[in-house]
């Protein structure tokens, strides 16, 4: 087991970190940018180095500043969290030569598995369900023209170094595909450096739905059960909840077999995601996977008893996996409260938290890193906490998520509460009637 674990991290999920450290004895490295002096997980790690000034590439994503911070304190494995750089092979690899644990996939996993392009054709060879389309990248707009005729529209054509939604087009009919085509290479291009295309055929009425699995160094994988991530807005989600309303026994059996399937076949090693569109007719298909812990973890966690991070840093150090799956036992919601604007257009808000209360009680949990006089920086994602809700059913939750976000006290910036709240309160949230399309004709002001 590891003496000391870098957080190459900031906000709650540092904080998160640090304290399945603390409770397995193991010593802990908060890195922190300049804006991010007075954060708590400056305060709670053993130690804690600052890595440069406010911009991530000066700091949380500048690879030479971390691992010098690691070999200065003498840490023996760097857990990168979600974001920044934990899906980043160089970084990985990098750790591997200065003989430093990386608590995540390694460099060729996530080439292997980052490029979607590659990804695709991995888990078809896997045997799992792949969503018709391209067999790699598109040479040009005339064999984008003769695909889209042959799987018939309506197309989606997707940058192969996309993420957060760039580089994305949907095709309706034969007479959109140029303008789309030479939009999404313009833009992946900017974005990413990159304009290879491929295309999928589109699915209609998608859901969002994952499945967490578990890998150890012998190749062995375990599925922990789905979440249901389809209420998304610009493709980031919102609120999560696990189980999925929309799933049948017979179909988490069926969806979580095919990703230990996935997990297996490339011998994955760690926590991750194997992500899945799901059509009205309960069809699914693979569509990408995260090799990383994910935002929503913690609803797994509760409705399952199961320590993720800690499973994380076992399978890093070499330990096996139980092998067991595992299925929920309880409902579990989560809402990403942001420092946003919700009444005008989720526009950001940072600044400094003038008063500030916390919901409690049976079935609430809360992961954050703010405080009463916390300063959020401009510089970062807008998530300020997770409020996640546990109960015997998905009602429970529901009735348990509207008192915590009523309870839940934030003032000096604005925050997403007020969505949350009118979404909880949405007749077809409440029935489980929603896709990755919910957002589109949702309305704060209805």
């Amino acid at each position: 087991m590891f003496n000391k674990i870098l957080i190459a991290n900031r906000g709650e999920i540092a904080m998160r970190i640090i304290r399945t450290c603390k409770e397995m004895g193991i010593k802990t490295v908060a890195v922190y940018s300049k804006a991010d002096a007075d954060s708590l997980h400056v305060r709670f790690a053993d130690e804690a180095v600052c890595i440069g000034p406010a911009p991530s590439n000066e700091s949380y994503i500048k690879m030479s500043n971390i691992i010098a911070a690691a070999e200065i304190t003498n840490a023996d494995a760097i857990h990168p969290g979600y974001g920044f750089l934990s899906e980043n092979a160089k970084f990985s690899k990098i750790c591997q030569e200065h003989d430093i644990k990386f608590i995540g996939a390694s460099a060729s996993m996530i080439d292997q598995m980052g490029d979607k392009a590659s990804a695709k054709a991995t888990m078809k060879a896997a045997g799992v369900p792949t969503i018709p389309g391209s067999e790699g990248l598109l040479d040009s707009l005339e064999e984008a023209a003769s695909l889209a005729e042959e799987i018939g529209y309506p197309v989606m054509l997707k940058a192969t170094a996309g993420g957060g939604g760039k580089g994305m087009r949907a095709v309706w009919k034969a007479e959109e595909l140029e303008k789309a085509w030479e939009d999404a290479r313009q833009e992946s291009k900017a974005a990413f450096g990159n304009d290879g295309m491929y295309m999928e055929k589109l699915i209609e009425e998608p859901r969002h739905i994952e499945i967490q699995i578990v890998g150890d160094s012998n190749g062995k994988a375990c599925h922990l059960s789905e979440r249901d991530c389809s209420v998304q807005r610009r493709h980031q989600k919102l609120t999560e909840e696990t189980p999925s309303p929309f799933m049948t026994t017979a179909l988490r059996k069926k969806m979580g077999e095919a990703a230990v399937k996935a997990a297996e076949y490339i011998k994955y090693e760690g926590a991750g995601t194997i992500e899945f569109l799901v059509d009205k007719h309960r069809n699914f298909y693979f569509m990408e996977m995260n090799t990383r812990i994910q935002v929503e973890h913690p609803i797994t966690e509760q409705v399952i008893d199961y320590d993720l991070i800690q499973e994380q840093i076992k399978v890093a150090s070499g330990e096996k996996i139980s092998g067991k799956n595992y299925f929920p036992k309880l409902h579990s919601i989560e809402c990403r409260i942001n420092a946003e604007d919700p009444h005008n257009d989720f526009r950001p808000s940072p600044g400094v938290i003038s008063t500030l209360h916390f919901p409690g009680g049976h079935g609430i949990r809360l992961d954050t890193h703010v405080y009463s006089g916390y300063v959020i920086p401009p510089h970062y994602d807008s998530m300020i906490a997770k409020l996640i809700t546990t109960a015997q059913t998905r009602e429970g939750a529901i009735s348990k998520m509207k008192r915590a976000l009523e309870e839940f006290v934030i003032e000096g910036v604005k925050t997403t509460i007020p969505f949350h709240l009118k979404l909880m309160n949405n007749p077809a949230y409440i029935k489980g009637d929603y896709t990755t399309k919910f957002m589109e004709d949702f309305s704060m002001e209805d």
